[in-house]
């Protein structure tokens, strides 16, 4: 027989008039190998059909089922029972827009990122349907494979003290997705044009230092190190224009 948890979950429903934010408890058997996935999907099945939370995958690389678990920004599939207390809490990511319960709506808030920092190869060269692949340099591809492995989750947005506070904040993700174009050597953007994306306190120079991005992104990305690289490179380009001609 497996241990006793229970899970207090955030419950509130904005669509439905007179709903009131609350907490419920849940009572459930822990078995070898659970997740919480797997304890909120046995409360939905066994339990209560009417709570609201996301999952697709089960695997750690949609980002869906991301919610705050005793207070800290995680996957809930790549969350073990057994390493919680045997009563714990399960919120909903503040800073999204909320659908219900435990459910968020960060699918327009990437959409508005991914317009903002217009995520997608700026080049001037015709494409050729016919022509051969370009090869890239192994060494180049890692580095634009590494902030690539984002899975969108929003956890570094909702631990992040900037993005609690500032609407406009991009956030680590953000920062992290420019800093992919920055180092790709197909997107032909000048610094000049980037920092007119991310050269503001609404991008890179609103980061406040605390690294709780860092410490919160469940797929381990070097974000605090990517914020350093564009910032430099967005350093380098506000001096440039402020002072045409300088030499950096």
């Amino acid at each position: 027989m497996g241990r006793q948890i229970t899970i207090s979950c955030f419950r509130f429903n904005p669509n439905i008039p007179g709903d009131k934010p609350r907490m419920q408890d849940y009572k459930l058997e822990e078995y070898e190998g659970m997740t919480l996935f797997i304890a909120l999907n046995d409360i939905r099945e066994k339990l209560d059909p009417t709570l609201v939370f996301d999952f697709v995958c089960r695997a750690a690389i949609c980002g869906s089922c991301a919610m705050l678990i005793n207070g800290r920004p995680r996957l809930a599939c790549k969350t073990m029972t057994r390493n919680l207390p045997s009563h714990f809490t399960v919120m909903p990511l503040p800073v999204f827009k909320l659908i219900g319960d435990l459910s968020v709506d960060t699918g327009k808030w990437f959409r508005d990122l991914q317009m903002r920092t217009e995520a997608w190869i700026h080049t001037t060269k015709k494409f050729d349907f016919n022509a051969l692949e370009v090869r890239m340099d192994n060494k180049i591809a890692e580095e634009i494979y590494e902030p690539e492995r984002c899975v969108e989750c929003g956890c570094c947005v909702a631990c992040c003290i900037t993005a609690n506070i500032r609407d406009d904040f991009m956030g680590a993700t953000g920062i992290n997705r420019v800093c992919r174009f920055i180092i790709d050597p197909r997107d032909e953007r000048a610094d000049a044009e980037y920092f007119e994306v991310v050269g503001d306190e609404g991008g890179t120079f609103g980061c406040v230092g605390l690294m709780a991005c860092d410490d919160m992104c469940p797929m381990e990305l070097p974000l605090q190190e990517n914020l350093a690289f564009v910032r430099r490179k967005m350093a380098g380009a506000g001096l440039k224009l402020t002072f045409p001609g300088i030499k950096l």
